[in-house]
């Protein structure tokens, strides 16, 4: 089969003005970046016709390093959708070059499922990362030379909680000492780099409803604690319109399109194990005003992106939706089935029944979120119909929606069995209204143990000394009602990257507590994970290269 590239290049693309009126958005409102990209503006969501909307979620089973195929199975289904007539959209986060060129190589879908224009939204598209990340880092710079022309006033900071960032898989960065050498070069104090998409920026920006939003939000993040121990923010500094003014149009979301020509919105790019890992609430809200169904994802395993989907961002937005599609492939249940790695890909059925624990925990997860729940099979070329056949009866077993999406190979076609689950399903049997985990009321520790005991399954949580110093310092902020945004793994349902399936008798360790003011929550670091993310021995940059003007490598 070609590359995801070869296809994506041989698509024939319409203009984004023939792609906007298939789902009426107004051509006048549409600010062009180029022929097949434009942004729209958020000032045009209805909320009327965003409750009227189906909004599809889609999840997954704990993935392999290789992934599970959530963009693909998102985008497939819009494909499959508009092939049965129903008006939709497709409403996903942006990549990150940190992964692009390490592990993943582009998230942008696969085969004949894809959003397009592939290559420009892997890199630079509109430049919303490179806006983030330079918002990011404006408030430091400006943090930096406010402690460093006020000193001889006696202004200090007794501790400082905003790092830089870069959407650069970058290990060397993770701690550094700025200001060295001369006096001249500002103070010398420790610092530190996380990847842009774990940035506070990138939450505010998925989060914010509009530009009054995120001032606010932006004005209210926690910089640091002053000598005589009161909180130092983004406000007190009188800068925060200058960082509005570098997002003013990275708020807008931006409309591509498919494959097959169809809708979709592309804006913000958390990921979910270091952050909350969805899109931003106004392009999920603008494709709901202009489309019957919008389909959506969140990162990762369920236990991460949907659970933070539904405890932050349907709790602040209000969203609900009809019907969550849990993915799940051979691959990944064979791996949590004690398969080794290098066998996942024969056949194993004794391997796959035993990895159907994982599936089963993740739906069960789901059903506690008061999500009506279908499986999608990702389909590969590897594939048995005995493996298949094993996992649809075992879903039906459980009163489980399941269909089969080969939209990689076929494009719309190979999704319209889904497609058609997807609606019949949301016709007879929608989702209820999200019930969260946890109280608003409830303390951040019970927050955490919740999460942890009812989603992940874990005995309880642990938190480190340094941990708990800041769980006293959120007390005193007065912030405990915030949501917990948990940083952990996506490879287990543990903190132990290592522990596949579904493990049981294990803790949650938290080493450090970051408090989010502007994003207003609260965000818990689990285990070994890390903010900023390293390369691999063999990252992808060695395979993509620009060859007589063409890009190769991008998948």
């Amino acid at each position: 089969m070609k590359s995801d590239i070869e296809i994506a290049r041989e698509c024939g693309l319409r203009p984004i003005e023939e792609i906007a009126d298939m789902v009426q958005i107004p051509v006048e409102e549409l600010e062009h970046y180029g022929k097949y990209i434009a942004k729209v503006s958020e000032h045009l969501i209805d909320e009327e016709r965003v409750d009227k909307s189906n909004l599809i979620l889609v999840t997954a089973i704990t993935p392999t390093k290789a992934g599970i195929g959530k963009t693909t199975v998102s985008v497939g289904l819009a494909l499959g959708l508009g092939r049965i007539g129903k008006k939709n959209i497709v409403a996903l986060r942006e990549p990150s070059l940190g992964p692009c060129f390490g592990l993943k190589g582009g998230a942008a879908g696969g085969g004949y499922a894809q959003i397009l224009p592939m290559d420009k939204i892997n890199l630079h598209f509109t430049g919303d990362f490179h806006a983030v990340t330079s918002a990011h880092n404006m408030i430091a710079a400006l943090l930096d030379n406010y402690i460093y022309q006020h000193r001889e006033e006696g202004f200090a900071l007794k501790e400082i909680l905003w790092r830089r960032v870069l959407d650069v898989n970058d290990r060397n960065l993770r701690y550094v000492v700025t200001g060295l050498g001369a006096k001249t070069n500002g103070v010398t104090m420790e610092s530190g780099f996380d990847i842009t998409p774990a940035s506070e920026i990138m939450a505010i920006l998925c989060l914010a409803k509009d530009e009054q939003d995120l001032r606010r939000r932006i004005e209210n993040i926690l910089l640091g604690t002053t000598i005589e121990g009161k909180p130092f923010r983004v406000k007190d500094m009188g800068v925060a319109g200058a960082i509005c003014v570098l997002l003013k149009d990275a708020l807008h979301p931006n409309l591509v399109q498919t494959t097959e020509n169809t809708p979709a919105l592309v804006h913000g790019g958390p990921f979910a194990n270091i952050a909350h890992g969805c899109n931003s609430v106004v392009a999920t809200k603008l494709a709901m005003t202009y489309a019957d169904y919008v389909v959506t994802e969140a990162g990762f395993g369920a236990d991460l992106g949907a659970e933070k989907f539904f405890n932050i961002k349907c709790r602040k937005s209000g969203l609900t939706p009809k019907l969550t599609i849990i993915v799940a492939t051979t691959q990944g249940l064979k791996m949590h089935g004690g398969v080794a790695l290098e066998g996942i890909k024969s056949p194993h059925s004794a391997g796959l029944k035993k990895g159907l624990e994982n599936l089963d925990k993740h739906i069960e997860n789901m059903r506690a979120f008061g999500q009506t729940v279908v499986v999608c099979f990702n389909r590969y070329a590897t594939d048995l119909e005995s493996e298949i056949a094993l996992c649809r009866e075992h879903c039906t077993s459980m009163g489980v929606g399941f269909a089969v999406n080969n939209a990689y190979q076929e494009g719309g076609e190979g999704a319209i069995e889904l497609a058609e689950l997807v609606v019949r399903t949301i016709d007879e049997h929608p989702s209820s209204s999200v019930v969260f985990t946890y109280d608003d009321s409830d303390d951040i520790e019970t927050k955490a143990e919740k999460v942890a005991g009812r989603v992940y399954g874990a005995d309880g949580i642990v938190f480190s000394a340094a941990a708990r110093k800041m769980l006293a310092r959120i007390r005193q902020l007065g912030v405990e009602n915030y949501p917990v945004c948990i940083a952990k793994t996506q490879y287990s349902f543990s903190s132990d990257a290592h522990s596949y399936g579904v493990p049981r008798g294990f803790k949650i360790q938290i080493k450090d507590v970051i408090v989010n003011c502007g994003a207003e929550m609260i965000v818990l670091v689990a285990g070994d994970i890390m903010r900023m993310p390293g390369l691999p021995k063999s990252p992808q940059a060695e395979r993509i290269d620009l060859i007589n003007g063409e890009i190769v490598g991008l998948s």
